[in-house]
């Protein structure tokens, strides 16, 4: 028996779970926000941070012996921060944070700037958006000058994190979850891009070393082994347990639907975002604009909240009495139609009831997802049982239409830190392998997120029907969405 610790730094706070190495279970857990920012009003950005405040929040995270006893370490952080470097290390300014929006025009000039959107899935399998690194580098490039001129070494939290613990040595490490969501790194070939690098910041600059899924970052003095880390959604798909032939279906005010793939995939019109997971396997990821988003929307129009939007939609039945929302409130990724609006078709006198609405709203959202997992499947993927994360995937509404619209087994798992918890399984991982009790290419065999499972029952045939009438109204709208 051994004893391993996972931590997680969330854009807002840190988690720690202590682990017994051989059955996953949680022996202590520690917690702790981030320190607000310091400063005059209008001083301090949503966007950018002191990263000494992660290690703050990671000091009292730990308090109280958490870690007494623990022989490894993971660390999961946020994705798609960047912080830049000097040559000696020092920060040229404060971390830029994935929620940062001031890089859309630069990401948009990168696209043109390589060929347009063919040519970054060619490169790296991804077409630039404005949270990935390589278009805050031209952001910086372009609004900070002389910041990118001092720019001299590329990290992401996790990698800077994972630093610190070490004692900041000369080596700096990265993984390939983390690696792939750069924009600089490809998952297909393995290998980094430096000439995105200087496309974006007008120079070179040093990147981490990519570590295997199983590889020890380093020691510290006091001989406590640092695994090699990732992003959040690669470590939370390690905790969940995920593997081939399972997707994960994300339900936050925008949505993401991503699978476990033996191989990199990619998509001419950049649909795909081609990431790596934290099992040596891969993660194509489909992200739509539209998820929660729209069911919000439709609960204040009708003077409610989430909860009672739920109990509305189940007054109605499948199919929500001729009424089928497209749900691009906010323009849409998948299919890639970023001006566009919400359409709202088959208002008769007896379909305008509150509870029809309310069902279309939440058949629309899950058909948008359907969408995007269809553009997984059509490339071979195959998907034998979907997990619904986010508080609305606990809304009985969705419990009830979701298996018959995707077609598979729904799980849901229970609340808990999984991001935290696959860092912590990373750990266990390159513990054994550095004892020689774990293979390199078999992480260890811990239990299965507890969950509930939903099953696509008898009325399988109208759920499809829903579906083909969805998408029916979908190329009456946007014909040829997805061939554009």
């Amino acid at each position: 028996m051994g004893i391993v610790a996972g931590l997680d730094s969330s854009s807002a706070f840190t988690r720690i779970v202590v682990c017994d190495t051989d059955t996953g279970a949680v022996l202590r857990q520690g917690y702790a926000p981030h320190p607000l920012p310091t400063g005059e009003p209008g001083e301090t950005s949503p966007y950018e941070i002191d990263p000494q405040a992660w290690l703050l929040s990671l000091g009292e995270a730990a308090g109280g012996g958490i870690l007494e006893g623990v022989q490894a370490i993971g660390v999961s952080a946020q994705q798609h921060g960047l912080l830049a470097l000097d040559a000696q290390g020092a920060l040229v300014r404060p971390a830029l944070v994935g929620s940062d929006k001031r890089a859309q025009v630069a990401a948009a000039d990168l696209v043109e700037r390589l060929g347009g959107r063919a040519g970054w899935v060619e490169a790296v399998g991804s077409v630039p958006q404005h949270a990935q690194p390589v278009a805050k580098l031209a952001w910086l490039a372009r609004n900070e000058p002389e910041a990118a001129r001092r720019t001299a070494v590329l990290m992401q939290p996790h990698d800077w994190l994972v630093w610190q613990l070490l004692g900041r040595p000369a080596r700096r490490t990265t993984d390939r979850g983390g690696a792939s969501g750069t924009g600089y790194w490809s998952a297909a070939t393995g290998s980094y891009r430096p000439d995105l690098v200087e496309l974006a910041l007008g120079h070179m600059a040093m990147l981490p070393e990519v570590l295997g899924p199983a590889d020890a970052a380093g020691t510290t003095p006091e001989g406590l082994l640092i695994s090699a880390g990732t992003g959040e959604t690669m470590a939370a798909a390690l905790g969940l347990g995920v593997g081939p032939g399972d997707a994960v279906v994300s339900l936050g005010a925008s949505g993401s639907v991503m699978a476990v793939h033996h191989e990199a995939l990619a998509e001419p019109g950049g649909l795909i975002t081609s990431l790596a997971d934290a099992s040596g396997m891969h993660l194509p990821v489909v992200n739509t604009s539209n998820a929660v988003r729209p069911l919000r929307g439709t609960a204040e129009l009708l003077g409610t909240d989430l909860a009672g939007l739920s109990e509305l939609a189940l007054k109605s039945t499948p199919g929500a009495h001729g009424l089928v929302l497209l749900p691009y409130l906010e323009g849409e990724r998948t299919p890639n139609l970023p001006h566009t609006a919400g359409t709202l078709t088959g208002l008769r006198r007896d379909s305008m009831k509150p509870e029809h609405l309310a069902r279309a709203a939440f058949e629309g959202m899950l058909c948008g997802l359907v969408d995007a997992l269809d553009v997984l499947r059509t490339r071979g993927v195959p998907i034998r049982r979907v997990f619904l994360l986010g508080a609305a995937a606990e809304l009985p509404a969705v419990q009830a239409a979701a298996p018959g619209l995707f077609g598979t087994q729904i799980v849901v798992p229970q609340p808990a830190d999984y991001a935290a918890l696959g860092a912590a399984r990373q750990a266990a991982w390159a513990l054994g392998v550095a004892q020689g009790t774990l293979a390199a290419h078999t992480p260890p065999a811990w239990p299965a997120a507890a969950a509930q499972v939903f099953e696509p029952d008898g009325e399988l045939p109208a759920w499809q029907a829903v579906r083909q009438q969805y998408v029916a109204t979908r190329e009456q709208v946007h014909p040829g969405a997805f061939l554009a």
